[in-house]
């Protein structure tokens, strides 16, 4: 999740819908300028006891986060506290229980996104081995209760752990004990943006179905094989889903705006603090009757802010967010924007895309998104034409296609298409990362679920 600085600048007040839509619209680019940028996110323990270090302790979050400054990183203070750090690699902040996130800086190819998570993994291992600390990518923490997790000092935090439990069962889980892997990407202009959106929501449960990594709930199977995804189903019903409207006529910069006005707020930030606006409207705000700010009105950072807080499978700011895939190995995290550039940069490949799912019901995208946690690539196809892993062999040549019409070379004369590898392994195999751990949990680990440690990073 972002971590918001204080200015100190004087902003205007929003006073329209030209405003609303201004961080949209600002995100317009032609395709030579477009990025990719990668976040991604892995769990933190201590080796001595498997524990998840607390932010003060000795060799705790906020002593990691000071040893990496010496890679070049700057901190990022609230109340006193680091709680985050940025430098030429992006952002490293914290999520709520103090999963480590990096939030890559923008780049021209996947080869620089694989050297970027590189170098990253290089250094936050060299610290953890100072530290008796390591690290594990999956979706979800396979031996953790809810209490035996820290929470770190960052305000909205507070602010959000309090109003999770009156809108779903599964939002604490979501902040305290899950992981993801991320995929922001650009867009030409308004019309690019909706087909991009649209391909990319209805191949979600593609993107789910190949990273799911999460089947361990406190030491033993769950039923499910990517339960973060299941968890963000009984989270927050006005801030999740699969967005129906993103299909019908007239999507576009607006028809976003109107609904994140209809998305409960959750905080103001003021003079460096979080400020509880939970479940409050952002519509009052811009009418000056927000109660916990009376007669104030929003500026542009009030809105960016609020930007953040909704939580579908793809989600719009300057930039579309694919949000799908559970935490996982290196091999993935360079995996997920491949299987997204490929299909998003590439106009040939985005037209593709979307002929495979442009005749797909909103009630079949629901069925996909909600039967996938469970069956990965197993998941029937609408109109019985096939499995979830059949959609993933043609999904894979069109991003194949994609990512070799990009011409992107690193310098041995690679392309791009090389980072796919992965995908296409599992998709051969029809077995996801989870069903692998599964296995190896009923065989060779006997039950004992703490054997997935030996996945570290």
């Amino acid at each position: 999740m972002s971590t918001r600085e204080a200015s100190g600048v004087e902003e205007p007040i929003i006073e329209g819908i030209e405003q609303l839509i201004a961080p949209m619209v600002s995100g317009e680019k032609p395709k030579s300028e477009w990025r990719i940028g990668t976040e991604h996110e892995k769990l933190v323990y201590k080796h001595e006891d498997r524990r998840a270090p607390s932010y003060d302790e000795p060799c705790g979050i906020r002593d990691l986060l000071s040893e990496l400054t010496e890679f070049g990183w700057e901190p990022v203070e609230e109340n006193g506290n680091v709680i985050a750090l940025k430098g030429e690699d992006g952002a490293i902040s914290l999520e709520p229980a103090g999963q480590l996130e990096l939030s890559g800086a923008p780049l021209e190819n996947l080869h620089e996104t694989c050297a970027e998570t590189g170098r990253h993994l290089a250094q936050v291992k060299a610290i953890g081995e100072r530290c008796g600390v390591g690290y594990l990518g999956l979706g979800m923490w396979p031996d953790k209760t809810r209490e035996e997790l820290p929470v770190m000092p960052k305000g909205r935090y507070e602010i959000m752990m309090r109003h999770m439990p009156r809108v779903g069962n599964l939002g604490l889980d979501m902040m305290l004990r899950t992981c993801t892997i991320q995929v922001n990407l650009d867009y030409a202009s308004e019309a690019d943006m909706v087909q991009k959106f649209r391909v990319g929501l209805a191949l979600q449960p593609l993107a789910t179905a190949l990273f799911a990594n999460s089947p361990f709930t406190e030491g033993k199977p769950n039923g499910y094989l990517s339960y973060r995804s299941h968890i963000w189903s009984d989270t927050d019903p006005h801030r999740t889903g699969m967005l129906p409207f993103v299909f019908e006529n007239g999507f576009g910069y607006e028809r976003w705006a109107e609904y994140m006005l209809d998305v409960p707020m959750y905080f103001v930030f003021r003079d460096g603090k979080y400020i509880d606006a939970a479940g409050l409207s952002f519509r009052d705000f811009l009418d000056g009757k927000l109660e916990v700010l009376p007669g104030e009105r929003p500026t542009a950072s009030d809105w960016w802010d609020h930007l953040s807080t909704a939580f579908p499978e793809v989600r719009l700011k300057s930039f579309l967010e694919m949000r799908g895939a559970d935490g996982g190995a290196w091999s993935r995290i360079c995996a997920l924007p491949a299987l997204w550039v490929g299909l998003l940069y590439d106009q040939g490949a985005l037209d593709a895309a979307w002929d495979l799912v442009k005749d797909w019901s909103m009630e079949e995208r629901e069925r996909l998104r909600n039967e996938v946690p469970k069956l990965a690539l197993d998941t029937k196809l609408p109109g019985g034409t096939g499995t979830m892993q059949d959609l993933g062999r043609e999904v894979l040549k069109i991003a194949h296609a994609g990512l070799s019409a990009r011409g992107k070379l690193n310098a041995s004369g690679d392309n791009e298409t090389g980072y796919l590898e992965t995908l296409e392994e599992i998709v051969a195999s029809g077995k996801v990362p989870a069903q692998r751990l599964l296995d190896a949990y009923h065989g060779d680990w006997g039950g004992d679920v703490s054997r997935v440690y030996k996945y570290s990073f």
